[in-house]
């Protein structure tokens, strides 16, 4: 294919999303005490909710959001993550309809993606880049606590303040990471669209809140060696780099350089397996852990305790 041809393949998707997702993508104006912010939202269902950062609302109840074809509208604040960095809003009238939303565990590196938002309070701009990372983690600050959102997208489309909250899209206009952070020159996150974040959203949408169990383990995906890999049928497990004192994991018995094997017997291959099993469900519950330790096979029970913003 002629280089004339690539750039003009590339150019009718990119323009194709942007046709798809810019009416679909407001710029918000935050309300609250300290003042007002502003950033990004992403229409999330047909009846009038909005999908953006917690950052984006910080501690603000309300906000106003317009949309490219000129219309706004109010929106309330009925759910906020601030270990995801999501929050939901609820429009007191008609929005435009959602995008379609896709799954980012099938993203590879290399992907084409397009960022959609409001930067620099220039509305319906549109970037594109390709997928730089998969698995990063972000540091968050959640009350008096610093935090970790895991299995972040990097990608190198330009993002800038006030694409916070916005779409980051695939190339068949599916959005499958919503925008969170400037990295850098050349280097923006995502927090991804997953069975994870889809039951974070659920969770903002029915109850306003996300409740989750904690186990006070801090862990970075770690290769096993081939015998381990051939004998547990996986290829990765989660090193433990960090127990914290006095955590659900300490009393258990778990230390600083274990290799975490499974959970209650579902493999850990990366960060958002563990994820999976920690939510209100594993409050309180005995909760059965396989971890390799110099070697030897170590079996440990714990019962996780109610994360706290504290």
């Amino acid at each position: 294919m002629a280089e004339d041809d690539v750039l003009d393949a590339y150019s009718r998707v990119v323009s194709g999303v942007a046709e798809m997702l810019i009416p679909r993508v407001a710029s918000l104006r935050v309300r609250s005490r300290g003042g007002d912010s502003s950033g990004s939202a992403v229409v999330l269902t047909g009846d009038g909710h909005l999908l953006t950062n917690a950052h984006v609302v910080g501690d603000g109840d309300e906000a106003s959001a317009e949309f490219a074809d000129g219309t706004s509208a109010h929106a309330q604040v009925i759910g906020v993550d601030r270990l995801s960095d999501l929050a939901v809003l609820r429009a007191d009238r008609e929005i435009p309809d959602p995008p379609e939303y896709g799954d980012a565990d099938h993203l590879k590196v290399g992907n084409l993606v397009v960022a959609v938002g409001n930067p620099l309070g220039l509305a319906g701009s549109v970037t594109a880049g390709v997928v730089s990372a998969l698995g990063r983690s972000l540091p968050v600050r959640s009350g008096s606590a610093n935090r970790i959102i895991e299995d972040v997208i990097q990608t190198d489309a330009a993002l800038n303040p006030g694409n916070s909250g916005g779409a980051l899209a695939d190339g068949n206009g599916r959005v499958i990471g919503i925008n969170t952070a400037v990295a850098g020159v050349g280097l923006g996150l995502a927090v991804p669209m997953n069975p994870t974040t889809r039951r974070i959203i659920y969770s903002l949408l029915h109850d306003g809140r996300v409740r989750r169990a904690y186990l006070g383990l801090v862990t970075t995906p770690a290769p096993l060696r081939p015998q381990l890999a051939e004998r547990f049928d996986q290829r990765t497990a989660l090193r433990v780099v960090e127990v914290i004192t006095n955590s659900p994991a300490a009393e258990a018995g778990l230390r600083k350089g274990d290799l975490v094997l499974a959970v209650d017997g579902s493999p850990l291959r990366d960060a958002q397996s563990l994820q999976r099993q920690l939510f209100e469900d594993a409050i309180g519950r005995r909760t059965e852990i396989t971890a390799i330790r110099n070697g030897a096979l170590v079996d440990v029970v714990a019962l996780p305790a109610e994360l706290t913003d504290r």
